[in-house]
């Protein structure tokens, strides 16, 4: 990745890749999720730690199978009446399916090993799938593979799931004879078919979904998948896009009904967009709720906190933080409304801002129903703009507007006779 940040950090959908993972273990009721982490792992500890997981550091690193063994003292070991699987996932393989996965796990059945397979045209550099009379009966990395071997197509794909006890008999009879002197995991497999064990396969419904990251290169290319998986469901959902391709969501965006989205928005964090919201080209939307029928953009932005109600207008070149605006409001062009309470049937003008930040501290702003603000008006928080109230284009507001009524803040007028514009000297 030549990169500082450890691989399974790096995001897709605005998620490290590792947090897609657990969240797909999650998702499918896992009991106990263990995370085996090797080189750089404290780093990846710290910022994925939760009170449902444990850590197993693999150090040294010497192999899949030599990792899954740092596990096993993490895992419960039952064999009876109810004995346990195990899964084993990879932290840079972030789009599996909770469907795919639920698959692996029914095949799997009572007493199975279970594979996740894939069929592929050109399946250089995978693990190849040995096969006697249609029975799975090993595992052949590609280094250790003869010819015949490498021309088979279908491949392990890595993920598996093994009853546990099975695992805790096989793994410390793995040896590290091969090209790579690794303990492979794949040689479970050789070991169930000794024991008389059915090994079978399930297999995933897309190829992506058990592609793995690395490189930039394949990072950006998973991230288009995902983005063009989701916005798949959205239009499934009746969501209109103007072009599917051009749309990026970075945690979850909630629509209901006749919600339109014009091209390059991005959404991060949870925004809910009411039914009929328009959102323009080129916004970005994060941690927002905007409210029926409203719209936004084109070149808007809606920072964490804010709260639209219906029919509010936000505008080209405006930005809105910690901020609710009531129903039927507007602020058209080139505005900042931060830290501010802002009533309905309000207009903000052009070039408006709330001065909410003294350098050290957060102010809030508020403005009362049917306030007109005119442009280029400075709120200097905190303060209150009266229901009914007009501010003069021009006003630095430091003192309570009064309701219903004109307030007028401005330097007085002056014209100079006689002064001359200066030149500039020879």
């Amino acid at each position: 990745m030549h990169s500082d940040l450890p691989k399974v950090l790096h995001p897709l959908a605005g998620k490290p890749l590792l947090a897609h993972v657990i969240d797909s273990a999650r998702e499918i009721g896992a009991q106990q999720i263990c995370v085996v982490y090797g080189h750089g792992g404290e780093q990846v500890r710290a910022a994925l730690d939760a009170p449902d997981l444990a850590w197993a550091l693999q150090e040294p690193q010497l192999g899949t199978g030599h990792a899954v063994m740092q596990a096993l003292p993490h895992l419960a070991v039952a064999v009876s009446p109810a004995p346990t699987f195990t899964l084993v996932l990879y932290g840079d393989v972030p789009l599996t399916r909770a469907s795919t996965l639920r698959r692996l796990i029914a095949a799997a059945g009572s007493n199975s090993l279970a594979l996740l397979t894939a069929h592929l045209d050109n399946p250089r550099g995978y693990g190849r799938i040995v096969r006697v009379a249609g029975k799975v009966t090993r595992i052949v990395e590609e280094k250790d593979a003869d010819d015949a071997e490498r021309s088979i197509r279908e491949i392990n794909t890595g993920i598996l799931v093994a009853p546990t006890a099975a695992l805790a008999r096989w793994l410390p009879g793995l040896g590290n004879g091969n090209a790579q002197g690794e303990y492979y995991l794949t040689d479970i497999v050789a070991l169930a078919v000794a024991e008389g064990m059915p090994v079978v396969t399930a297999h995933p419904d897309a190829p992506w979904e058990t592609e793995g990251v690395n490189s930039k290169l394949q990072l950006a290319q998973l991230e288009r998948v995902f983005q063009r998986n989701l916005a798949e469901r959205l239009m499934e959902q009746g969501v209109t896009l103007a072009d599917p391709s051009r749309i990026d969501v970075r945690g979850e965006l909630v629509c209901g009904r006749d919600v339109s989205i014009d091209v390059n928005c991005l959404f991060e964090g949870r925004v809910v967009l009411g039914d009929g919201v328009q959102v323009r080209a080129n916004c970005v939307l994060e941690n927002a709720v905007v409210g029926a029928g409203s719209i936004v953009g084109p070149f808007a932005r809606l920072r964490p906190g804010t709260e639209l109600g219906r029919d509010v207008h936000i505008g080209n070149f405006v930005e809105v933080k910690n901020s609710s605006i009531a129903d039927h409001s507007k602020a058209n062009h080139l505005a900042y409304i931060g830290d501010a309470t802002i009533g309905s049937r309000v207009n903000v003008g052009a070039g408006t801002i709330t001065c909410n930040y003294d350098g050290a501290n957060k102010f809030r702003t508020v403005i009362g129903d049917d306030a007109f603000i005119g442009s280029d008006t400075q709120l200097v928080a905190p303060v209150t703009v009266g229901r009914g109230a007009t501010l003069g284009a021009g006003t630095t507001l430091t003192r309570d507007a009064p309701p219903d009524q004109l307030t007028v803040s401005r330097a007085r007028q002056m014209s100079i006779p006689g002064w001359k514009r200066p030149v500039k000297k020879k």
